[in-house]
């Protein structure tokens, strides 16, 4: 793709980094935001830069916060016995926008795929273990999509944690096979979560 201009080029071959987003398209959002007025995309400069030098992950469950506690493990009001485990920030924004679930989380950074390079040591495992050995935790809830990758995940958690008295949930199968949790729509993803059943019980199905 030839251009007339060194800049153009430049922030199309930056754009096009971004996944999903091809040559073309970020052709396109280039010349978009050239026709929008200067402040607009000053605005989103701006707010980019400050997103990537001030956000950080809470040093509790890894969620991305701009504080070191986020406003999930700060507040008082939710249960602090429940730990809900997630693959990563989407699926806390997928259940939060359900409404049906007040305990908090721990995001472990992504799941055991060996094929990808990806193992135990890689994740927020062992924090994890410290929460539970340190009687922070009554339930945990596995909540990973429902693929190869987290059912080898959730079998890892539970084996390492097996020697600890502790409730350990799944949610309720609602979801189809190979789904991502992000995906689900809130209603089922709702009724997965209250309808959760004890893991025993889910891999023996």
């Amino acid at each position: 793709m030839d251009f007339s201009s060194k800049l153009l080029a430049d922030v199309v071959s930056e754009i096009s980094r971004l996944p999903g987003i091809g040559k073309r398209s970020a052709l396109r959002l280039a010349l978009y935001l050239l026709k929008q007025p200067k402040e607009n995309t000053l605005l989103l400069s701006k707010s980019l830069e400050k997103f990537r030098l001030e956000i950080d992950y809470c040093k509790k469950c890894h969620n991305l916060s701009e504080n070191i506690i986020c406003e999930i493990c700060s507040n008082e009001k939710r249960n602090h016995k429940i730990l809900c485990v997630v693959e990563d920030i989407r699926d806390v924004m997928a259940i939060e926008g359900t409404n049906q679930y007040n305990g908090l989380y721990h995001v472990l950074g992504g799941i055991i795929s060996p094929i990808d390079g990806i193992g135990p040591s890689d994740l927020n495992i062992e924090s994890l273990i410290e929460k539970v050995n340190s009687n922070e935790v009554e339930e945990l809830i596995f909540a990973l999509s429902s693929t190869l990758e987290a059912d080898t995940t959730n079998f890892y958690i539970y084996k390492a944690l097996s020697k600890y008295d502790i409730k350990i949930s799944a949610i309720a199968r609602g979801i189809s096979v190979g789904d991502e949790l992000e995906y689900a729509d809130e209603v089922t993803l709702g009724r997965s979560i209250s309808r959760r059943v004890p893991y025993e019980s889910s891999i023996s199905e």
